[in-house]
This record gives C-alpha cells, structure tokens and sequence, in this order.
C-alpha cells in the first residue's frame, strides 16, 4: 500500500489466529471513495485470522467511508474487535447495527398480572408526574411571560385566542339559546300550576349564570378545542415537526403550550358571560311565548334574581374549565403516539377527559360553595 499520508490505505499483520488491521490516511468519501469493494481483498487475506482487531494510529480525517468498510468486513462473518477504532466511529456503528437489527418475530410471552398492575402503575404514577409538570411550567412560565420575559410569540396568542373564541361564537349560541329556551319552558309547565309564573325568570337567571352557561360553554369548547389541541400537537408529533423544534432549541412550552393555555384562559370568561346573555334571551323568547309575562316583568326579576356572588362564581368556574381543557388537550398531545390511529385516539381522549373534568369539578365547586353556604 501507498505510504502517502493523505491516501486511504489499510494493512493486515497477522499474529497466528488473530490480526491487527491497520488503517493509516484520510479515509474520506467524497475523497477516497466508498472503501467496502476492497474488503474482498482483505477477506482472502485474513482467511483463517479468528479475531480482527483494529489500530488506528496512523488514521486522519474519516467519515463515512471508514463505517461502510468496517459494516463490510461485519457482512463478510469475519470476528472484529471494535475497540481500536475512534468512539465516533463505535457509536455510529452501533447506532447502524440497531437500525437494521431484524424485527422480533413470533407472539410476545403474556406478562403476568403482578407485572401487568405494576406497568400500569407505573404509567399512571409517569403520566400524574407529567401533569404536575405541565401545571408547573405553566404557572412559572406564564408569570415570566406576563412581565415579558417569556419566549411565546403574541401573534401566535392571537390566532389561538381567534380560534378559540370568535370561532366558537355560533355553536355557543345555538347551544345555550336553546338551554336557556328548555329551562324556561321546563319551569313555566311547572309553575303556572301554582300561580307562579314570574319565578321561570328566576329559575333561568340562576341556573345559567351559576351553572348552565359555564358548564355547557366548557362541554362545547372541550369537544371543539381540547380536541383540536390534542389532534394539532399529535400530528405535530407525528411529522417530528416538535422534535426539530428540539433540535433547533427552541422552547415547544413556550411555542405550543403557552399560547394555546393563555389562549383558552382568556376567551373561556368572555364566552361565559356571552353564553348568559344568550340563554337569558332565549328564557326571554320562551316565557313570553308560553306564560302571561311581559318582558320588563321578566327582566326586572332577572335583575332581580341574579346576585354578583352568583355571576362571580360561575365566571370562576369558566376560568378553571378553560384551563383544565387547555392544559388537557395539550398534555395528551405532546404523550400521544406518531401514527395516524394515534392521533384519533388522542383526540378522542382529550374530548373525554375535558368532558369529565369539567363535570367533576363542576361537583367540586359546588361542594365548596354549599360549604361555604353561596
């Protein structure tokens, strides 16, 4: 072999059964070539050498080159010692034997049911770390940003405060005109059998502004925006659009999360009191259709019914549903699968996770607040 220092060159010194192989120059493509058709001529060489060991002294610049060499004389069955060889070098080659490592074939063992209920408790135990994670980053990076030391874009906030709100303005009102409408009509059948005709304004003043409209305006925006969270950030994930944001070092919290939560958070209070107006006036339509009500009747004791205490708390409530749907759609999300099944199911997943979540601490506000004697 050439001794010129810049040409790529290798040479076999035996020692019995075992062989050093010693690679000296710049063994560089773009260069050199691909050296892997001159390994058969190494291979008739080492016929009968059982372990090839590899020194790597005299070696300059390399890259690719050298690991197609090394992966042919693995394909030619010949016993190699990595060792040798630049820890670049080993790791890219392991990396390339677990690329094509062959699949396991035949039907995984059944695990038993202690190892099944450990698996799961352990997901479960990860996924409630996750969360409490997510509630952290929010709390601590939505302060930095609200002082304008955080990395979310405002116009990002923006478009997710469009999407979230005017977007939503038709469903909300075909949803809570026509709850407002039921409550009124439910409570006038009711109480015209005791004379108490202009108690149905009462009946739908409460029952909206305490609970109605910030429980069906969070249903509606749980199916309609914790969805569409889940499903945008898992398509994300599987076109790995979120790990080049990784790679590019930018902050994904900050980028996808922030502005979606910050987004629903503030347009879930404008859609609650949007909402009880809207059922107000769909109770409007129906008392004075079906009872003996004037409308300054039915608006003087709607004034009159509604307290601030009352408006205060299902403002709160919208406040914490906007949050819980926000922060669930996004979570699920960011853990969902790469495939396209996985994206449904994330979907799928949020919708029903936001719906439940807003039920449960529906009950759990009012416990509170009969505790609290409101």
């Amino acid at each position: 072999m050439s001794a010129d220092v810049t040409t790529p060159a290798w040479r076999l010194e035996r020692r019995g059964a075992e062989a050093t192989l010693r690679l000296t120059g710049d063994w560089v493509a773009r260069e050199g070539g691909m050296r892997a058709a001159r390994t058969a001529d190494l291979v008739k060489e080492a016929q009968g050498v059982r372990r090839l060991s590899f020194d790597t002294t005299g070696l300059g610049r390399w890259d690719s080159a050298i690991i197609v060499f090394v992966q042919a004389l693995h394909a030619a069955a010949l016993d190699i010692d990595e060792t040798g060889l630049p820890p670049a070098a080993r790791r890219l080659l392991a990396l390339a034997a677990g690329d094509t490592a062959p699949a396991e074939t035949g039907p995984r063992p059944k695990a038993s049911l202690p190892t099944r209920v450990g698996e799961d408790v352990i997901a479960r135990w990860n996924g409630a770390v996750s969360v409490t994670e997510l509630i952290g980053d929010t709390v601590l990076r939505g302060s930095a940003a609200a002082v304008g030391r955080g990395g979310t874009r405002l116009v990002d906030v923006l478009q997710m405060m469009r999407e979230a709100g005017a977007s939503a303005l038709l469903i909300v009102t075909v949803v809570n005109g026509l709850i407002g409408g039921i409550l009124a009509f439910v409570g006038a059948v009711q109480l015209r059998r005791f004379g108490a005709d202009i108690f149905a304004a009462d009946l739908v003043g409460i029952a909206l502004v305490r609970e109605m409209a910030a429980v069906m305006t969070a249903i509606v925006m749980a199916g309609r925006t914790g969805g569409a969270y889940a499903a945008q950030i898992a398509t994300m994930q599987g076109n790995e659009e979120i790990d080049a944001l990784k790679a590019f070092g930018i902050p994904v919290f900050d980028y996808l999360v922030l502005p979606r939560v910050t987004a629903l958070i503030a347009m879930m209070p404008l859609l609650y009191i949007y909402a009880c107006a809207v059922g107000l006036v769909g109770g409007l339509v129906v008392s004075i259709s079906v009872l003996d009500l004037t409308s300054t009747a039915y608006i003087e004791e709607t004034r009159r019914a509604i307290s601030g205490i009352q408006f205060w708390l299902g403002l709160s409530k919208s406040i914490a549903f906007g949050t819980l749907i926000a922060l669930a759609g996004c979570h699920i999300g960011l853990r969902a699968g790469r495939s396209a099944a996985d994206v449904g199911r994330a979907a799928t997943s949020a919708v029903v996770t936001g719906i439940i979540g807003v039920i449960v601490l529906d009950a759990i506000f009012a416990i509170c607040a009969n505790a609290l004697m409101i």
